[in-house]
C-alpha cells in the first residue's frame, strides 16, 4: 500500500533522515520505532506531505505522492495524528471530530453524524457534548484519533498515540488500534511502549540516527544486537549475552 524509499531530510547542516525506505502492506499495523531523536516524525512527515524530502519517493497504493500537499494526500486516503495533541480547545468534541468529517461532506448533518460515529468507535460517546479544553490527556488522544479517522482513511500514520496515558489507559486504547485496522484501516504507527509494539504490530522498522537499522517481525527485531545498542549504547548486546550465560 505504502511504499517510501531512499528518503533523505537535510535541516541545514543536519541530516535527520538518511535514504530510508519502509514498506507497508495493506491491513496490516506496521510499527516504527528508534531512541529519541532517531528521526521518526520527520519520516512520518514526509510520507504525509507535512515535509518535502531532498531525496526519495514515496507512493501511495502504485501512485507517486512525492510532491503532493497534505490535503491531496488526505483525499487519497492518508491521514496521519501528531505527537503534540492540540484541538480546538472551544469546540465540543463532536464539531472537532466533524472538521476531519468536512474531507469528504458539505453537508454539516451528515458532518456531526459521522462524527457521533466515530466517537463511539474511539469511547468518546459519552463526550460529545463536553469542550475539547475539558477532556483529560487520554480523552484529547482518543479526540486526536476520532479527527482523523473521519476523514476515512486507508492508511492511519499514528505518531505516540499511547503517550502520556497510564498503563490502564494503555490498556484501553491497544483494541480500539486493533479494532480500526479489523475495519480495514491499515497503521503505521510510532511508538515507544514496546509491550504495544509486541501487541499490536505484524512487523517493525527500526529507525536510529536517521538511517533503518532493522525490519521484521517484532520478537526478532528487539533481539537484534544492533537494536539493543541503538536504545542502550555501545556494547550493551554483548553484556545482555554475557549476563545470560553467567546466569545460566
Amino acid at each position: 500500500m505504502l511504499k517510501a524509499q531512499n528518503l533523505t531530510k537535510r535541516f541545514f547542516g543536519l541530516l535527520a533522515v538518511d535514504s530510508a525506505s519502509i514498506d507497508v502492506e495493506e491491513g496490516s499495523i506496521t510499527g516504527l520505532i528508534g531512541p529519541n531523536g532517531a528521526g521518526k516524525t520527520t519520516m512520518f512527515a514526509m510520507i504525509a506531505g507535512f515535509l518535502s524530502p531532498n531525496s526519495g519517493q514515496v507512493a501511495f497504493e502504485g501512485n507517486d505522492i512525492t510532491g503532493e500537499k497534505p490535503h491531496l494526500r488526505a483525499r487519497r486516503g492518508l491521514a496521519r495524528t501528531f505527537q503534540i495533541v492540540q484541538p480546538f480547545a472551544g469546540l465540543n468534541v463532536r464539531d472537532n471530530i466533524a472538521v476531519g468529517a468536512y474531507l469528504h461532506t458539505k453537508d454539516p448533518r451528515e458532518a456531526r453524524s459521522l462524527a457521533s460515529q466515530t466517537a463511539e468507535r474511539v469511547g468518546l460517546g459519552r463526550e460529545l457534548e463536553k469542550l475539547a479544553s475539558g477532556l483529560t490527556i487520554a480523552g484529547r488522544k482518543r479526540l486526536e484519533l476520532a479527527r482523523a479517522l473521519a476523514t476515512r482513511p486507508k492508511l492511519l500514520l499514528l505518531d505516540e498515540v499511547l503517550a502520556g496515558l497510564n498503563p490502564s489507559e494503555i490498556r484501553d486504547v491497544l483494541p480500539i488500534i486493533r479494532s480500526i485496522r479489523d475495519e480495514g484501516v491499515t497503521i503505521l504507527m510510532i511508538e515507544h511502549i514496546m509491550q504495544a509494539v509486541m501487541n499490536l504490530c505484524d512487523s517493525v522498522y527500526v529507525l536510529s540516527q536517521g538511517r533503518m537499522i532493522a525490519s521484521g517481525e517484532p520478537r526478532a527485531v528487539c533481539n537484534d544486537p544492533a537494536v539493543i545498542e541503538a536504545y542502550l549504547g555501545h556494547g550493551a548486546a554483548e553484556r545482555i549475552r554475557s549476563e545470560g550465560a553467567a546466569d545460566a
